[in-house]
């Protein structure tokens, strides 16, 4: 019995997971890469990489996800979103997904005065 109620707690797990992320699918949102920087925190990982993922897309109006990292010294969750025209907003989010604050790089191929 044990056994069973284990494999239905994560068949519904499989389920509800499977569900975020084809809405996600369906809703157009890009997810390129989902590790962590070059610093020590961690990626965010499973469903809360969805969920921040989808908030920091609907805060920038679209872009894919090329980093995250759970407990950036700004916020609790950090997404990074590559927007088409290659600049790269870093959006901050509590640990509920709320936008906290964001700040906007310019182009990753910039290569204005000062830039070498």
């Amino acid at each position: 019995m044990h056994i069973l109620h284990s494999m239905q707690r994560t068949t519904k797990l499989l389920i509800g997971g499977g569900a975020v992320l084809a809405a996600a699918v369906a809703s157009g949102v890009t997810i390129a890469v989902a590790q962590g920087g070059d610093d020590s925190e961690p990626p965010i990982t499973g469903d809360a990489l969805a969920r921040a993922s989808q908030a920091a897309l609907t805060h920038t109006g679209g872009g894919r996800v090329t980093e995250t990292e759970v407990g950036d010294e700004d916020s609790y969750y950090e997404v990074e979103v590559t927007l088409e025209d290659g600049s790269q907003v870093d959006v901050q989010l509590d640990e509920r997904f709320n936008v906290v604050g964001g700040q906007t790089d310019g182009p990753a191929d910039d290569d204005g005065p000062g830039d070498d």
